[in-house]
């Protein structure tokens, strides 16, 4: 076999164990999310690609970490340097992918949940050469503005997942919690548990403060007794609606989209119903391969579709399985 060939089987072969590995945060997974760089050992025949990751997680998010560990991770185990970069606001993390463009990396991954306020960026690194992976949000635009590949889950699907369970567990009313404003792929999954669920209402709160968070949930709670269901879109989200619920003293039962240890520990003790997996480890992981390999071999994948990562739904069927890779920080 060619030395080529031997590089392509390792990576497909490596490609498989991160599938294998990442099935949607643990000790590693709760620090918080700084600015990092990894970069692993040159690939034989030239030297090595490096790839800037840049997303819209705000510091201490346990989702974004998890992303962070697989990107580093493929990183290590395929030889590409790999710097990861965050910035909830749109405009710094539009600065972040023109400092990466500058550098001249030789691939860049981006989380669009605001694409207007990318595009230009994006657009910029297309035509400077850099092949570009979009991931977690803003899939309807990332072929316009010329990424090569999207992974993640579509949003209104998977709200519609979590709508059609909380409807099949007998909920008639309805509390979906927006963390992130102006982030489209949570109005989406709002929209989403809507049209499966019926009576939907959205209360915006602020992730990066929690207590505040907690209050705005409680006080919808207890001027509407009615609401029975509480959809959080954030695993810390949820650990505060939780929390919310119990001293306004409300029969609503809360569900949530991602993973933590809080929320494998609540859907243990029965106060979280599921979580939405959108297994974001893949999310970190994938497009690292699929740069790699679109470098080297001008590979693509998604064929024009969405790679999905999810959604999976983790609940007490499964979450003794899932449980150990939470504390790992893989899910």
């Amino acid at each position: 076999m060619s030395l080529f060939g031997k590089r392509f089987t390792a990576v497909a072969a490596l490609a498989a164990a991160g599938l294998a590995l990442a099935a949607c945060s643990g000790p590693s997974a709760d620090k918080p999310a700084a600015s990092t760089g990894a970069t692993a050992a040159a690939p034989s025949g030239g030297g090595p690609l490096k790839v800037a990751v840049v997303t819209h997680g705000s510091a201490g998010d346990a989702f974004w970490n998890v992303v962070k560990n697989g990107a580093e991770q493929a990183g290590k185990d395929l030889g590409v340097g790999v710097d990861y970069y965050s910035d909830g606001d749109p405009g710094n993390q539009a600065k972040l992918i023109e400092n990466a463009v500058a550098q001249k990396v030789g691939g860049l991954v981006v989380s669009m949940a605001n694409p207007q306020a990318l595009q230009t960026a994006v657009q910029d690194a297309v035509k400077a050469g850099i092949p570009v992976v979009t991931i977690n949000s803003g899939e309807d635009f990332s072929a316009a503005f010329g990424a090569i590949a999207h992974v993640g889950q579509s949003e209104g699907l998977a709200g519609q997942g979590a709508g059609q369970r909380l409807k099949a567990a007998g909920r008639t009313k309805l509390l979906c919690v927006i963390h992130e404003a102006g982030n489209i792929g949570q109005n989406q999954r709002c929209d989403g548990a809507k049209q499966a669920f019926g009576d939907v209402t959205t209360l915006q709160v602020d992730i990066s403060n929690p207590a505040d968070a907690e209050s705005r949930i409680r006080g919808a709670l207890q001027s509407d007794p009615s609401i029975d269901a509480v959809l959080a879109l954030n695993s810390q989200v949820a650990a505060r609606a939780v929390s919310a619920a119990k001293s306004a003293n409300s029969k609503a039962q809360v569900a949530t989209f991602d993973l933590n240890a809080d929320v494998a520990a609540g859907i243990k003790d029965g106060s979280i119903l599921f979580a939405v997996d959108q297994q974001q480890y893949e999310q970190g992981y994938l497009p690292i391969v699929m740069l790699k390999l679109y470098k080297e071999n001008a590979n693509t994948l998604g064929g024009g579709h969405p790679v999905q990562t999810g959604p999976g739904f983790v609940d007490k069927t499964n979450i003794d399985t899932v449980a150990p890779y939470v504390q790992r920080g893989t899910r």
